[in-house]
């Protein structure tokens, strides 16, 4: 079994990514999200364009994915969930930004798939070394290819997200965790899911199955 855990908004309390463009950037980085939630453009084009708004120095940016808050109850739920399944952390956040808040709070060590981030003076860029040409979804990390190379094609793949880039794979996957916008999407296209506030949620109803071997089949 894998477990495909997103970040922003799942495992940290809140989008860091959209904590960062709060404090560093210009207000109107919201424009440019409006114009990807409405679906003018895709997540790699509103992504680029609001990093370029960055306006901070390499160390007031360390300092800041320092303070990134994370779910405590997720540390719980890794230690039952890794005694029988694999987890990786996959998102369409910033890969250096997810390291230094895991290892500020002492979380354990995990895969993490997410786009590459990079310092430049005075801001950051960013590159997608897991984008996939071929997937309409248009965002910098493809879920569903990465849980597909993870699985092998032949492990039950699970997953726990919030929000738009964990759509896609909310189709394919065999049991979703939802929070978040991505319950509206469940809901509006028939896909089973679990809703959950923290990961404490998800733990109770991973430690059902053991009692309750009908979980493959799925009712929220």
């Amino acid at each position: 079994m894998l477990f495909v855990v997103d970040f922003d908004g799942t495992l940290s309390v809140r989008d860091t990514v959209d904590a960062m463009l709060e404090q560093f950037a210009d207000p109107s980085w919201e424009e440019i999200e409006q114009e990807w939630l409405d679906g003018h453009i895709t997540a790699v084009q509103c992504m680029q364009k609001q990093l370029h708004m960055v306006k901070a120095d390499h160390v007031t940016l360390e300092n800041f994915f320092r303070s990134i808050q994370l779910d405590a109850t997720f540390l719980p739920f890794y230690k039952h969930v890794s005694q029988f399944a694999k987890l990786a952390i996959v998102s369409d956040g910033l890969d250096h930004a997810i390291n230094v808040a895991m290892k500020n709070a002492e979380f354990p060590e995990l895969p993490i798939y997410a786009n590459k981030l990079h310092f430049v003076p005075e801001g950051i860029d960013m590159s997608w070394p897991h984008k996939n040409p071929s997937c309409n979804a248009g965002n910098g990390v493809c879920k569903c290819k990465v849980a597909q190379d993870l699985s092998g094609g032949n492990k039950p793949v699970v997953l726990i997200g919030d929000g738009k880039s964990d759509a896609c794979l909310a189709k394919s996957a065999d049991i979703v965790f939802a929070k978040g916008s991505l319950i509206k999407h469940c809901e509006a296209n028939n896909i089973p899911h679990f809703k959950f506030q923290t990961f404490a949620d998800v733990l109770a109803k991973v430690k059902s199955w053991s009692q309750d071997k009908s979980h493959n089949t799925l009712s929220a």
